[in-house]
């Protein structure tokens, strides 16, 4: 995610203060499930998820907050839908509650992934200021440091996509990378291998990206998509146009393959 340093810092300040990533507690809680090393993965972790059957027990949508600035949108579960063998993340106008004006929909695993292949089938949204994603995330409402991988279609220009991650908190890592197609025109696929020194992300099975390093996330993390629209970030997904929603992300399925690093 592209934010200049002090929209970071409020997007920090935000999401401590959100279910997603709120203030931890100090002890573990029962029946909560606590993130750990990437390195520590096994062959039972895998799993491929095709939406044609409806919502699968190993996710489920984020419901009842918003994370803050520069999000716009409060998470709703009715905004993540499954029709004709698709999920749909949709963001509408929202009047429900009146923290902030806009609909989203989120959908996670409630389990935790390390090193491996994430991989998934997406149709992006067309339409200034909003965001159809797939990522990593853990941070503190997992008690952990804030570690992501993410693959996010922008939009305001849906002939490119931008890679990007986060080790404890520190990004500032983004590449848009030249597609070559229109993400919201139809179904594409996208990927990421994670692997202890490096990042690679694909595109329809071909690598577009890789990074390689010491400071690579380290910290299990759940896999996650959105649709959302941003405030206070037009230099990054142009001011949000409003008028005509409800607008959507569509995804066909994901998957997830475990490595040993």
């Amino acid at each position: 995610m592209k934010m200049k340093k002090h929209m970071l810092a409020a997007a920090v300040l935000a999401a401590a203060l959100s279910p997603l990533a709120s203030v931890a507690p100090a002890q573990p809680v029962a029946g909560i499930a606590y993130a750990s090393p990437a390195a520590e993965t096994q062959a039972s972790d895998a799993f491929s998820v095709d939406f044609k059957k409806g919502c699968p027990a190993l996710f489920e949508a984020s419901d009842g907050w918003t994370n803050g600035n520069p999000f716009n949108v409060f998470w709703h579960k009715g905004n993540v839908t499954f029709e004709d063998g698709l999920m749909q993340l949709i963001i509408d106008n929202d009047d429900l509650q009146s923290q902030v004006p806009y609909s989203g929909g989120e959908f996670r695993s409630k389990q935790f992934y390390g090193y491996g292949r994430y991989e998934v089938s997406m149709k992006a949204m067309k339409n200034d200021g909003v965001v159809s994603s797939f990522f990593t995330y853990t941070g503190p409402s997992d008690s952990n440091p804030w570690d992501e991988i993410d693959v996010e279609v922008l939009g305001k220009d849906t002939t490119k996509v931008q890679f990007n991650y986060f080790r404890n908190g520190q990004g500032g890592h983004e590449h848009m990378y030249d597609l070559g197609f229109d993400a919201s025109e139809d179904f594409h696929t996208y990927a990421f291998e994670w692997h202890k020194d490096k990042i690679i992300w694909f595109v329809d099975g071909k690598e577009a990206y890789r990074i390689e390093g010491a400071n690579m996330p380290v910290t299990k993390g759940k896999i996650m998509m959105n649709a959302w629209a941003g405030k206070n970030v037009d230099d990054w997904l142009k001011a949000f146009d409003d008028s005509d929603l409800p607008i959507m992300a569509e995804y066909q399925w994901v998957k997830y393959t475990p490595s040993e690093d």
